[in-house]
């Protein structure tokens, strides 16, 4: 497909990528297919609002869930073609929500005394620039590092523009900033950045001995019966999958199937992650409310700090280690967002884990590209969670 045909690959790179009691909260709670009180059709039409404005998703899927009772919600299609609706077991790109996953890695190993907080990069990563050195893992996942942005670096750039299917060596993605200082001392204040969870991941893998993808399967997707989530280094998605698009704000440019564009390796901790709304909620309510790790690791995660997910979710945003804080006018909820060429995606759950949002379009927005779309978005989601959150 043209590359001049698709709008947001005229913005930098990093923009697109960034553009993540067990037996209770695995069990398979009744759905609820259709809306059905006043409150459904309200938020049903919100959906649909979302599916036609200008820029917006050929199709929105939102789960809803409070103990066992779960709702779906959704609008337009999983597929333009076909017609065919979306399901909460389609696969979907899950963007930066991979990075809760591997906080939930490194948090775990946290408990079992493999990892500290307070372990450095020096020590667990010494072949990392010396410059880099006194940076702590507790740095690296509240975005408050100062490592430079790989995905910001013009020979990353260059070499994916070239090829969007590029196979990058995934271990090796810090090296396109290796010669770059630290952007601010380290802990001084808030900066989003893709290579945070690179190291992180590698922080992980030398404290075990293990590769990353079988931390993941061993801490995470067992443990909260993750049936459909990978880590895949290639571009295809396993079916079924909804589709994501490249939706252009003006007409009359048709949208493009965007959904294997680019590859997953080059994002890989940060957002390469695949998986499926159902799958999701399974996590989030794991990894929010706590299911995963000690009470002690996570007073230590919700240390909150200024700094906002990206895109942004609803209400007031502050940062924790790999979660994050929305604080809406209904109340709060823990989370993470994330967004990548054709879909952007918000989980969220109560802190004990007790109520869950599952949020995912299948377009990408953020405040680069669609700053309106985003505003209306955020409000939507808003709306979402104190839905969820009413008794």
């Amino acid at each position: 497909m043209p590359l001049s045909r698709l709008p947001h690959l005229r913005l930098p790179v990093s923009v697109v990528l960034a553009g993540a009691c067990l037996a209770a909260l695995v069990a398979a709670p009744a759905e609820a297919g259709t809306p059905g009180p006043a409150t459904d059709r309200a938020l049903q039409s919100q959906l649909e609002q979302l599916v036609h404005a200008p820029g917006g998703p050929p199709g929105v899927i939102a789960v809803l869930q409070r103990g066992e009772s779960r709702r779906i919600l959704r609008a337009g299609v999983a597929d333009l073609e076909t017609g065919r609706q979306i399901e909460p077991t389609d696969h979907m790109r899950i963007a930066s929500t991979a990075k809760a996953f591997s906080g939930a890695v490194a948090l775990r190993l946290v408990d079992r005394g493999v990892l500290g907080l307070d372990d450095t990069i020096g020590r667990r990563l010494p072949a990392l620039p010396q410059a880099w050195h006194a940076v702590t893992l507790r740095e690296l996942l509240t975005h408050t590092s100062g490592l430079p942005d790989f995905s910001r670096s013009p020979e990353f750039i260059r070499i994916l523009m070239a090829d969007l299917h590029h196979r990058f060596d995934s271990r090796r993605l810090l090296d396109f900033v290796a010669g770059e200082p630290l952007l601010f001392r380290p802990g001084s204040r808030y900066q989003y950045s893709n290579s945070d969870n690179i190291a992180v991941a590698l922080m992980a893998e030398a404290a075990t001995g293990k590769r990353y993808e079988e931390l993941l399967r061993q801490l995470v997707y067992r443990p909260l019966a993750l049936r459909d989530t990978s880590l895949p280094q290639g571009f295809e998605l396993p079916e079924p999958y909804m589709r994501g698009y490249d939706v252009p704000i003006q007409p009359p440019a048709a949208p493009e199937d965007v959904s294997e564009l680019v590859g997953a390796s080059g994002v890989w901790a940060s957002g390469g992650i695949v998986s499926t709304p159902r799958d999701m909620t399974r996590f989030i309510r794991g990894y929010a409310g706590g299911a995963l790790i000690s009470r002690a690791t996570l007073r230590e995660q919700r240390r909150w700090v200024d700094g906002a997910s990206e895109p942004a979710g609803p209400g007031r945003n502050k940062a924790g280690a790999a979660i994050f804080r929305y604080t809406t006018r209904c109340g709060v909820v823990l989370g993470h967002t994330g967004n990548t060429p054709g879909y952007t995606q918000l989980i969220a759950a109560t802190p004990d884990g007790e109520r869950s949002l599952t949020f995912s379009l299948t377009t990408q927005v953020n405040e680069a590209t669609k700053p309106q779309l985003l505003e209306k978005l955020r409000e939507v989601e808003e709306n979402f969670v104190c839905a969820l959150l009413r008794n």
